[in-house]
């Protein structure tokens, strides 16, 4: 018999890591909700010509497509079969694909439910996506999104208040050193324009390389799509501009003094900075990045990439603002942005930063040992006591020798260890064992109630 696996790119959470994961989920949406944001599930799977198109082209080759049910090739010409071009046969053989992301879908479920929503409509989205990406450290293909978008509003209030989440979900997590990154994708188009160009979506998507490739494999790339070294070394003079805020805007107002686009980019970016300034936010860890393009080719205004200081792992969040994006479904004019969380890169940079306290560990508060039947059944009394105070409360099942339950409780980490044996049956005084300090003391239930809530 073969031994057991999974898929590459995807993995388990046992109850510790889902402890820790669901800790994280838990401060994401606390902030999401304190922003006014409401939760939304969509399907897993999507038709693929919802998500086709959406994430340009190297976004779509990493969509898994779900093969039709039954016998899909049956009628499927032959002669399609004969060239072994699998691009042919897609559409024939499946009609479904796993969903990529999850503002494509959302996009898709504001349009369905127009008539039923009250814009701006502001949702959060917890859920897991796929992509068929090669896996690597911190690069999954399945793995869970935390998204928050606005639609029916171009106010860059939304934008400062993404900021301000950001930050909020940080500080929650014990997330101290981070950088948000920050751009608009006028500024980007501004640079087209100043070479000549018209191939934008190109230019955006091979900038968008630059952390993994580097600039000398980036410039080749942008010549093999026909751009010449006079226009990619002005580029570059731009992408690779240093100071500080102020000194690249001014920068940028000198080389745009022509460009439309690019005016309209540093102007919504100058009043983003206002905006948080208003709400008494700083600019720390927030920083003006030019080369900042994101390869997703809906996104039309500000866009956004947050990355963990001092650790060797990707962007652990991203997005921006799209205008057009429900236009593709029949509900043009209706501006979105949106910030999404990558679930398991947070996790994975808070365990190597060492962040989980024991807080982040879900286990019981208590665990209940006792000694025979006689006492087994009254702590099943006492347990439904402590939890009608919302005590998390386990009795040990067996009857069993103390120093096997005490040692169940240790591995579990559970704090608390309420002893009762047949002198606190009799009396209602229950020995409370506190595991971390090795202190043990006599208490009535009401009493070890009263000590726990605290």
């Amino acid at each position: 018999m073969d031994k057991p696996t999974i898929p590459k790119g995807t993995r388990d959470f046992g109850p510790v890591q889902m402890a820790k994961r669901q800790f994280i989920f838990d401060n994401i949406r606390k902030v999401f909700q304190k922003y006014g944001f409401q939760p939304l599930e969509t399907p897993a799977m999507e038709n693929l010509s919802t998500l086709t198109g959406k994430y340009g082209e190297e976004g779509d080759q990493l969509l898994f497509k779900v093969l039709n049910s039954g016998d899909y090739l049956k009628d499927v010409d032959s002669s399609k079969l004969e060239t072994k071009n699998s691009k042919l046969l897609t559409s024939e053989i499946s009609e479904k694909g796993l969903r990529y992301d999850l503002t494509v879908p959302f996009a898709r479920y504001v349009v369905m439910n127009r008539g039923e929503i009250t814009f701006p409509f502001k949702r959060y989205q917890i859920q897991p996506v796929w992509r068929a990406d090669r896996p690597q450290k911190g690069r999954y293909r399945e793995f869970y999104q935390c998204d928050a978008d606005v639609v029916g509003t171009d106010s860059l209030i939304c934008e400062a208040e993404i900021v301000l989440m950001i930050k909020e979900v940080f500080k929650s997590l014990g997330i101290n050193d981070f950088t948000i990154k920050i751009n608009h994708r006028a500024i980007l188009s501004g640079l087209a324009e100043l070479i000549g160009s018209e191939k934008e979506s190109s230019l955006f998507v091979a900038i968008d390389k630059l952390d993994k490739i580097g600039e000398e494999k980036v410039k080749e790339e942008l010549r093999s799509r026909g751009f010449e070294d006079k226009g990619i070394d002005s580029v570059f003079a731009i992408l690779n501009f240093k100071g500080s805020t102020q000194q690249k805007i001014d920068f940028l107002r000198s080389k745009f003094s022509n460009s439309e686009k690019g005016k309209k980019g540093i102007a919504d970016f100058e009043e983003v900075l206002s905006l948080l300034q208003s709400y008494g936010a700083t600019e720390q860890h927030v920083e003006f990045d030019i080369s900042l393009a994101r390869g997703l080719s809906y996104y039309t205004g500000c866009i956004f990439e947050v990355k963990i200081d001092n650790v060797a792992i990707g962007s652990v969040s991203g997005g921006g603002r799209y205008d057009n994006l429900t236009g593709v479904f029949g509900l043009p004019d209706v501006s979105g942005v949106g910030i999404s969380f990558g679930v398991d890169r947070l996790h994975d940079a808070m365990e190597e930063l060492s962040l989980f306290t024991k807080e982040a560990h879900a286990t019981s508060t208590v665990m209940i040992a006792h000694f025979d039947d006689a006492t087994l059944r009254y702590s099943l009394h006492v347990a439904h006591q402590l939890r009608e105070n919302s005590i998390a409360t386990e009795v040990y099942p067996d009857v069993a020798k103390l120093k096997k339950q005490l040692d169940y409780a240790n591995k579990k980490e559970i704090p608390f260890v309420i002893v009762i044996g047949s002198d606190e049956k009799e009396s209602g005084v229950l020995t409370l064992k506190d595991m971390t300090k090795g202190e043990q003391e006599k208490l009535s239930v009401d009493e070890i109630i009263s000590k726990l809530m605290k």
